[in-house]
């Protein structure tokens, strides 16, 4: 039992547990990550906690979410809007058989839903994004909200939508999903047991919809175009000790123009505007919630969580090729340009298995255990959120949960690096998202990309990815395949596929990204 459970006392000396997750958003975006865009309530977060430069994701929306809630990997359990998870239990199963009231608003991403697996309570969408200001069916008096897909689910407790059209025609996904947080908070925050809480919010995930006074505050900041923001970036996250100037910034992607040679830059600097808004107002509501805790007195003892699910995202939608982003009747992404800035100073997006689609920020502040304004360069994954949280809840993982049997847990606590010390860590972790795979054991990386060869790079010296060195280390090479390969067979993972002859003119570096 951890050292500040006593016995008689455990209930009243556990902490609460707030686990808040963006969607899409990239590693450099918040402020005390280097970002331009103002979020004051997460970077007191960061003052006040511990900031981790090599904590990792899964690429992707849903397998990110999978391995968070169980501390496995996706494959093992089974990821998807329509996929039921198997073999595992939920950080919230897992919590509430301990005595915990659990709590959820946001995005769940799962066949299954949050009630299903271990939930009190939830608010939210099931699915993987939606409509911001409507995203059910047109409302009378209204323009048709614009949308990828006709019917997008949600769920309220049990019951389930399809679609959700919500009557207040002030509703905001963001600002709905804190609305809920705050009254589960109200009537559950002085119970005589402590509370999780996960905030899965969807911003800043298209399509790119925000209020129009969010949108305001960054009109013309990003005139200065894509490269400078890239430039300027990189500068406070070596200056904020985030990264060290000795790796190269990644060249900006070639299927980037120059800013210079952009033509309609206000429409670009839009785009940006309502991103950056839509973050900007996440963290209004992430300020909100922490005003709630601190008015319920449960503060110096809830350890607060923030990460995000994968990178920047590269992905061109548009439904809505007429109507400019920001309102509730267009369908627009942020695109390449800028989703290759939020991810600084990285190479690739979402969905890639390079450090620009798997690379999070995660702060972790506990005013009663963690000393504030820390930053650590210990590697971690998202399976160690579930460790982390039964661990500091003095919960137990179970060897099976229903009748079913439970696989063992991939992920290892991270309890002892909020406490400032060094952990034992993974020896070796793995990705794999349809054609990407990667392999990461202490400064090797090893990564693939489809029939292409195996690349190798050096994190300590080279955590862009701008050098391969599949050639001078072979052996390297050779042994971290063969990792791979085993994990995949015993996880269910896609195995690397067969590989093209090796040339030196396949060789990735920053002259030739893929």
């Amino acid at each position: 039992m951890p050292r500040w459970l006593w016995a008689g006392e455990a209930s009243r000396d556990r902490p609460n547990i707030v686990l808040i997750m963006a969607d899409d958003m990239g590693f450099s975006d918040i402020g005390c990550y280097g970002g331009e865009i103002q979020t004051p309530n997460l970077d007191r977060l960061a003052k006040e906690g511990v900031r981790f430069t090599q904590f990792y994701n899964n690429a992707k929306c849903s397998p990110t979410r999978a391995s968070l809630m169980t501390g496995l990997h996706y494959q093992q359990v089974g990821a998807g809007a329509s996929i039921k998870m198997e073999n595992c239990v939920t950080i919230a199963e897992v919590l509430k058989a301990a005595g915990y009231r659990t709590l959820m608003v946001g995005k769940w991403h799962h066949g299954d839903i949050p009630v299903e697996r271990g939930f009190d309570r939830h608010f939210g969408l099931t699915d993987g994004c939606c409509n911001y200001f409507n995203p059910g069916k047109r409302r009378p008096g209204e323009k048709e909200p614009g949308r990828k897909k006709p019917v997008r689910r949600w769920a309220i407790d049990d019951k389930v939508f399809l679609p959700y059209t919500p009557e207040d025609k002030d509703f905001y996904t963001t600002d709905a999903f804190t609305d809920h947080a705050l009254a589960y908070l109200d009537q559950y925050g002085q119970e005589d047991r402590p509370f999780f809480l996960y905030a899965a919010y969807t911003a800043p995930h298209y399509p790119l919809h925000a209020w129009p006074e969010d949108i305001a505050r960054y009109r013309g900041k990003y005139m200065v175009g894509w490269d400078a923001i890239r430039q300027q970036r990189f500068e406070r996250m070596v200056k904020m000790g985030l990264i060290e100037r000795r790796w190269s910034m990644s060249l900006r992607d070639p299927e980037v123009p120059r800013w210079e040679e952009v033509e309609d830059k206000e429409a670009w600097d839009l785009k940006m505007a309502v991103y950056a808004a839509m973050i900007d107002r996440m963290d209004q509501n992430i300020g909100r919630i922490l005003t709630k805790i601190r008015e319920l007195g449960k503060e110096d003892n809830t350890l607060v969580l923030f990460l995000s699910d994968n990178g920047g995202c590269a992905e061109f939608v548009h439904t809505t090729p007429d109507i400019p982003p920001g309102p509730m009747e267009s369908y627009r992404t942020v695109d390449r340009p800028w989703a290759n800035a939020s991810n600084t100073p990285f190479r690739k997006y979402k969905s890639w298995d390079h450090e620009g689609g798997i690379a999070t920020p995660l702060i972790a502040c506990w005013p009663r255990a963690v000393e504030p304004g820390q930053i650590t360069h210990q590697v971690g994954h998202l399976i160690d959120i579930m460790a982390t949280c039964a661990d500091v809840a003095g919960a137990e993982y179970p060897s099976s949960f229903g009748g079913n049997q439970v696989l063992p847990l991939e992920g290892k606590s991270l309890l002892p690096i909020l406490q400032g010390k060094t952990r034992e860590g993974h020896k070796e972790l793995f990705w794999q998202y349809r054609n990407t795979y990667a392999v990461r054991q202490g400064k090797w990386k090893l990564l693939g990309v489809d029939t292409n060869p195996w690349e190798l790079y050096d994190m300590e010296a080279d955590r862009t990815e701008l050098h391969d060195l599949a050639d001078e280390h072979p052996e390297k090479v050779k042994e971290l395949a063969a990792l791979y390969g085993a994990w995949a067979k015993r996880c269910g993972a896609k195995p690397k596929p067969w590989e093209k002859k090796r040339k030196k003119a396949d060789k990735m570096s920053a002259l030739h990204p893929m």
